[in-house]
């Protein structure tokens, strides 16, 4: 047992289940990467107001979940509990928006922590893949960003999953929905902490997941009555643009999401089969987070989708993913000019693109065959002294048994013949 263990409420990835997470992160990047997006990478800590100005000084995961310290030099920091304002930030930190190609399109995939009680699909430190589309007001950027993400969902195998779709409206219209809701607050029984935040953000209410408070908001007002005209031509077209494409999805009047930066356009991800905590993924358009945190107006949209999530979705559905095996190869010799003559061979194999393995340290057959076995490899190199005496190794197909000598010189050639 190892002295240290993992803290609580993080994970460690191993494998074979690490593959699953590999999978799921390249699926929901394809189609990224096949629309304009282009990989950022931003540092796992960022100065602690860019978040406090961006997600929201009301928001639980500034007042009670970002992890932060200050460092020697006595500068404030937070390691990231989300990851779009530090896109932004990295965006305009680098000038992007200047180079006159806008939108910008960026996709991202990494590690974020929110300090909060851990639970299945909860957890301290989390992995995303996300998306976001800088310096564009329009709803077919919106509409692209919901359907890749379906199309990622799919072609995973996942189909229980639903989308929520709501508008939270723009500085026009938003305000007179916010007074609205406030008084409709004000005359309910809610603790001092709730109400104080009706005050600040009254929108943070609706997202409180609490039964005693969601019991009290039945008769809400709901902010699609108090849309402007602007506002509801613009969510109409990502709605006709959407379901033009085939992509389902369900209006929720009451979604608001965590993060004070949506304006118009907000959705999220749901998955049925993970109770609570059924939330795989949302986003939605952000259009004055730029200038909060001291950028020029760049209207922007965009979302993130949870790779723990994602997985324990496709594990509710019973979605086993075509996974390729780790190892095709495994090399077993039996004698140390067959170590050196196997050891060329596989490092050949390998600068073709071929997975191999070696049978490392001072094995019998029987125990380097067993390893052959567990490698997951389709087939088995094997030389000892007399294989080599006659200019030829043994090549099994681990799957049928078959076992067949080939020449020493046609080992790359046969084994690329059999794996193509």
């Amino acid at each position: 047992m190892s002295t240290f263990q993992a803290p609580k409420g993080t994970y460690d990835l191993l494998p074979p289940d690490s593959a699953k997470y590999l999978a799921v992160r390249e699926a929901i990047s394809a189609p990224l990467r096949n629309s304009g997006y282009g990989y950022v990478e931003t540092p796992g800590f960022e100065n602690v107001e860019l978040f406090a100005r961006g997600v929201g000084e009301s928001t639980d995961i500034v007042t009670k979940e970002m992890y932060t310290l200050q460092t020697k030099g006595g500068d404030h920091l937070a390691l990231r509990p989300e990851g779009t304002a530090s896109v932004l930030r990295a965006a305009l930190e680098a000038n992007l928006h200047k180079q006159g190609n806008l939108p910008v399109k960026l996709w991202y995939s990494g590690s974020y922590y929110r300090y909060e009680r851990p639970q299945k699909g909860r957890y301290r430190h989390f992995s995303q893949v996300g998306a976001e589309a800088i310096g564009a007001e329009d709803p077919a950027l919106d509409a692209e960003l919901i359907i890749l993400a379906d199309q990622a969902y799919r072609s995973l195998g996942l189909r229980n999953f639903r989308i929520l779709l709501n508008s939270l409206g723009d500085k026009e219209c938003r305000p007179v929905y916010r007074a609205a809701l406030q008084d409709f607050l004000r005359g309910l029984d809610l603790d001092e902490d709730t109400l104080r935040r009706a005050d600040i953000n009254p929108l943070r209410v609706l997202d409180d997941k609490r039964e005693s408070v969601q019991k009290q908001l039945g008769d809400a007002p709901l902010l699609r009555d108090y849309l402007c005209d602007a506002c509801k031509a613009y969510h109409e077209e990502v709605r006709e643009l959407i379901t033009a494409v085939g992509v389902a999805f369900e209006d929720d009047p009451k979604l608001v999401r965590g993060l004070d930066y949506y304006t118009r356009t907000t959705f999220e991800f749901v998955h049925d089969g993970l109770g609570s905590q059924s939330a795989v993924g949302g986003g939605g358009r952000y259009d004055g987070l730029s200038e909060m945190i001291g950028g020029p107006a760049l209207p922007s949209v965009g979302w993130a989708l949870g790779v723990d999530r994602t997985v324990l979705a496709l594990e509710a559905e019973g979605v086993a993913l075509d996974l390729p095996s780790a190892t095709s190869v495994f090399a077993v010799p039996l004698s140390e000019d067959a170590r050196r003559l196997l050891f060329a061979k596989i490092t050949e194999l390998r600068r073709l693109g071929v997975a191999a393995d070696f049978s490392f340290g001072a094995k019998g057959l029987k125990g380097a065959m067993k390893n052959a076995n567990r490698s997951g490899a389709r087939y088995a190199l094997i030389a000892g002294e007399r294989d080599l005496a006659e200019g030829v190794v043994q090549l099994k197909d681990l799957e049928s048994g078959e076992q067949t000598a080939i020449g020493v010189n046609e080992i790359v050639a046969e084994l690329e013949s059999r794996l193509a």
